[in-house]
């Protein structure tokens, strides 16, 4: 198995990178985030790869980040997920913001990628929702959050998502931001005081 190359840029696509090992090309797919964090044609670069074997063809899927790769391998354990559609989360999705995404059932955000219908989306973030808080660094507090957010009785934090959301930021964006002020207040002040402190979080973030 190829885990990672280490050597220069030789060429780029559209959805592929081209590392040159001693010698030896090595064509490698790539999420577009992982294309852009990659350096110039000619400069060294290390790339981390996962090898897919099938009976007709063996390719390598490359990333600049293991916990991108960790994503990876986590999005296709989803029926419906290839590897063309996780690489078109992940060049749509940092990491930290599908994992968030999924915390929060956000599955608007998730069906942002092409290749993602609602169906799909609805089935990932079901699918995943108990995976991202042991799995990855979702925001801890964003995790717990999902919780109250599903309660079938409104609760302050809800209520300030929701409030929020009605401004016009994101679902994620949202969460995130009363997360953060949970994290710095407590979970227990009032609404309205956890809907200003998370917009200050929004303004400088």
């Amino acid at each position: 198995m190829i885990g990672k190359l280490r050597g220069r840029i030789d060429s780029y696509g559209p959805d592929w990178v081209i590392v040159d090992v001693g010698g030896v090309g090595y064509h490698v797919f790539c999420s577009s985030k992982t294309l852009a964090a990659l350096p110039p044609m000619g400069e060294a670069a290390e790339v981390l790869t996962e090898m897919l074997v099938s009976q007709d063809m063996i390719r390598l899927v490359g990333f600049a980040t293991a916990h991108e790769r960790d994503w990876f391998r986590l999005l296709q354990t989803v029926q419906g997920v290839g590897t063309k559609v996780a690489l078109a989360i992940l060049s749509t999705l940092s990491a930290s913001e599908i994992g968030n995404a999924i915390a929060l059932q956000d599955k608007a955000m998730i069906g942002r990628a092409n290749g993602v219908g609602k169906k799909l989306a609805e089935r990932i973030a079901l699918e995943l929702k108990d995976k991202v808080p042991a799995f990855a660094p979702a925001d801890a507090t964003l995790a717990r959050l999902q919780a109250d957010h599903s309660a079938p009785r409104p609760t302050g934090i809800t209520d300030a998502i929701s409030a929020l959301v009605n401004l016009g930021y994101g679902q994620v964006q949202a969460g995130t931001a009363v997360a953060a002020a949970i994290r710095k207040n407590g979970d227990d002040q009032p609404t309205e005081k956890l809907i200003r402190q998370a917009l200050r979080e929004l303004a400088v973030s």
